[in-house]
């Protein structure tokens, strides 16, 4: 079946695209490169086109909380609204696991935002929600580095890979509606401090990491349990350290490319 894959050629998107052809289906990377524009309407309309299901992982540009508000608020008005008048059967979207439990947050009221848009609508629907990938673990420390300090609350995460991510969701587009949210993590928790911690010591990384609990997390503290799932959360099958293993550090990249430098 005609899959439409929203963010097609991101982080999940990409992974999700393949996947998804590797199964037979036809999948379709949309983007603002590919010529469609969630935010103006652009190119929805032809892409739509025979299709399925639509799939949404964008993420907004800017996670300031008005901008990521505008973000999917438009953006998931206008897929509805085409997705209707296509006759697309199933609204399947990546969100982030404790939207309902962090007001505080501008991007998790955001998120919460479009959810809300979605289970309003017409179109049948299924909704993801992840917990932090490993890939954000240098984002999140780059967030919350001050010098060669980095100040993170010593709350409890349970993160994924990325590539377990987009199984679950692809898993999700090929089935039935749920007209509802399944919660999808990964196998371990930890605590964000050590999590980052770890993350920044396989890249040789000499930043400190010290726990605070007053710390901000992207602007809000989070609670002890606002960022893991529920005891019936769906887990991946990628433990943090052999996805570190497979992460080339700056080290062994560096020699890498000086081997490949015919200079």
């Amino acid at each position: 079946m005609k899959i439409v894959v929203i963010g097609g050629t991101g982080l999940i998107g990409s992974k999700l695209v393949k996947k998804l052809r590797e199964q037979g289906h036809e999948a379709v990377a949309a983007s603002p490169n590919s010529g469609v524009n969630t935010l103006t309407g652009e190119g929805l309309t032809e892409a739509l086109r025979g299709a399925s299901v639509v799939v949404d992982v964008s993420n907004s540009p800017s996670f300031e909380a008005a901008a990521v508000l505008n973000f999917f608020e438009t953006s998931t008005r206008n897929l509805l609204t085409h997705e209707a008048a296509a006759g697309v059967g199933h609204h399947v979207a990546l969100s982030v696991v404790g939207t309902e439990r962090w007001p505080e947050s501008g991007y998790f009221r955001a998120k919460l935002a479009q959810e809300k848009l979605i289970k309003e609508s017409e179109v049948p629907y299924s909704i993801v929600h992840a917990t932090q990938f490993f890939e954000f673990v240098k984002g999140i420390a780059d967030a919350a580095t001050d010098g060669n300090t980095v100040r993170v609350p010593p709350v409890l995460v349970q993160p994924m890979a990325a590539d377990d991510v987009a199984s679950a969701v692809g898993r999700s587009a090929v089935g039935t509606p749920l007209n509802g949210t399944v919660e999808v993590a990964g196998p371990e928790q930890f605590r964000l401090d050590e999590l980052i911690r770890r993350g920044l010591g396989a890249r040789n990384d000499p930043r400190e990491v010290i726990a605070d609990s007053n710390a901000a997390y992207f602007g809000a503290t989070p609670g002890e349990r606002t960022l893991v799932p529920g005891d019936d959360a769906r887990l991946g099958e990628m433990r943090f350290e052999d996805w570190l293993s497979q992460q080339p550090t700056p080290t062994t990249a560096g020699r890498a490319r000086a081997s490949s430098n015919p200079n």
